[in-house]
């Protein structure tokens, strides 16, 4: 196992691959005091106001004189960033790493409207929160007279949303709501609405109306105007369930997949491991014609002008302006410090400001252009690599990634965590010391980059997981644990 790391020859901080005691020698560097794993530590004299340097590019300042040895963190160091700035289109395409793959295919489930599901799942969507205790009563009295065991599950998705809202939140849940009813992942949808709420069910089939929705495999319940709404809601499932249990996986290229790209609870090792490891599969899936997005857009900042450079045109750069810009109007409207990041968990990992929680977080997104933008709520429309609006936050991240179509989302930690949203949600592991005590979360090791394999061997180990999990081959560890949540972005006011 490596001891240490020096990730570009312009830093002037190594990164500790395990935790160092005093008087230990790195790059012929004494250590003047115990550094933890993924923390780091000077390896020349730095003066007070100048850059400190970790993936070549600045990451903060100094707050004081740091001696050569000494430990770099949060108590000598501080952000360079600050406020909404003004940015330049200057295009600027690395190296891509990859290679068209003429092998490798997936088995998915082909839907009407030409979209590919990696599930075959029958869901109850729940349009307003109040009625999470009827979706659960339905789907227990249907699993009562149905093995259903010819399909992938039956789920239904809690979240507290759907009443009380106006204005944006209550348009943002809608669109949130609507955009899952028509995921290739379901093979059948019931809307189950209670009929008093904001999110009022005629508004709901008209918003899907404009998105072309299968009608066919799409049912709806609204409780207060049936009798007995456990009952009926049983029978529309199994209306349901009889249009999709006979739907069989075909075998497709590549190119028909769409990932989503997250991390959370990141550490010192997040940008050393798991988020290159998803950036080289992120150029490889662009480079067959499929699809990644990246979201976080709070987790940009500092990191954003090297995206905004990878942008294919002058428009696509207008559209990562105003995705950054809008976040940070955002913070600045609720009167929030646009750089109060990273978390105090990222900070114990190794992460000493959002500059270097940002330029490890990018890097989920590798080398390739960026090819689109997409709003919160909108649906994924270019191939390749694009950038989404989504919060830092994990759960609304994840359930914003799978609304825009990814049939997965693959999440990187350093920490640990063990959620999923209404996709399979793979974990990614930063190190092995967490692959290890959590293996009941984590689905792969990405810690392995240090302790045994090159990323030529991850990568083609990892991708043969991926398409593995895809093809239904095998379940992601919150599926197999039935973790399973959605939350919706709320900006407003509530009732």
């Amino acid at each position: 196992m490596k001891d240490y790391i020096i990730i570009n020859p312009l830093d002037n901080v190594a990164v500790c691959l395990r935790e160092h005691k005093a008087g230990e020698v790195i790059e012929g560097v004494t250590l003047l005091q115990a550094v933890p794993r993924a923390h780091k530590v000077a390896l020349r004299d730095i003066k007070k106001g100048e850059n400190i340097i970790k993936y070549g590019c600045p990451i903060g300042h100094a707050t004081a004189d740091i001696v050569t040895g000494e430990w770099v963190h949060t108590h000598n160091v501080a952000t360079n960033l600050d406020d909404v700035i003004t940015y330049k289109y200057e295009p600027e395409y690395p190296p891509v790493l990859g290679y068209k793959d003429t092998k490798r295919t997936v088995d998915v489930y082909e839907r009407k409207n030409g979209q590919y599901g990696v599930r075959n799942e029958l869901w109850i969507v729940q349009t307003v929160g109040c009625i999470s205790g009827n979706a659960h009563r339905i789907i227990q009295e249907f699993k009562k007279r149905h093995d259903a065991s010819d399909i992938d599950g039956v789920f239904t998705f809690n979240h507290p949303f759907g009443c009380s809202q106006m204005g944006g939140d209550l348009d943002m849940t809608r669109t949130i709501l609507t955009d899952m009813t028509i995921h290739p992942n379901a093979g059948g949808v019931l809307v189950l609405g209670l009929g008093c709420e904001e999110n009022q069910m005629p508004k709901f089939i008209e918003t899907l109306e404009k998105l072309g929705y299968d009608k066919e495999r799409t049912r709806f319940l609204v409780s207060q105007e049936t009798e007995d709404e456990i009952e009926d809601g049983v029978k529309l499932l199994e209306e349901l369930y009889e249009k999709m249990r006979y739907d069989k996986r075909v075998t497709r290229p590549l190119s028909v997949l769409k990932i989503g790209l997250k991390c959370g609870g990141s550490d010192g090792m997040s940008g050393i491991t798991a988020n290159p490891l998803l950036g080289r599969l992120s150029d490889f899936l662009s480079i067959n014609g499929a699809t990644t997005c990246l979201g976080e857009v709070p987790e940009m900042f500092g990191a954003e002008q090297l995206l905004m450079a990878r942008a294919k045109d002058q428009a696509t750069f207008d559209e990562i302006v105003k995705l950054i810009n809008d976040f940070k109007i955002y913070f600045k409207n609720h009167h929030q410090v646009i750089y109060d990041n990273p978390s105090p968990g990222n900070k114990a990992g190794g992460i000493t400001t959002l500059e270097d929680k940002s330029l490890g977080c990018t890097q989920k997104g590798g080398a390739s252009k960026v090819n689109g933008v997409i709003e919160m709520g909108g649906l994924i429309k270019e191939k390749g690599l694009n950038l989404i609006s989504t919060p830092g936050n994990d759960l609304c991240a994840c359930t914003t990634l799978a609304a825009a179509g990814v049939q997965m989302v693959l999440f990187t930690t350093g920490r640990g965590t063990p959620f999923g949203t209404f996709v399979p949600t793979m974990k990614i592991a930063t190190n092995t010391d967490l692959a290890t005590k959590k293996s009941n979360w984590i689905d792969y090791n990405a810690g392995d980059l240090v302790d045994k394999k090159d990323m030529d061997q991850l990568l083609e180990d990892f991708i043969d997981l991926v398409c593995d999990v895809a093809s239904g081959k095998k379940q992601a560890k919150n599926e197999q644990n039935e973790f399973r949540e959605i939350s919706i972005f709320k900006d407003g006011v509530m009732l």
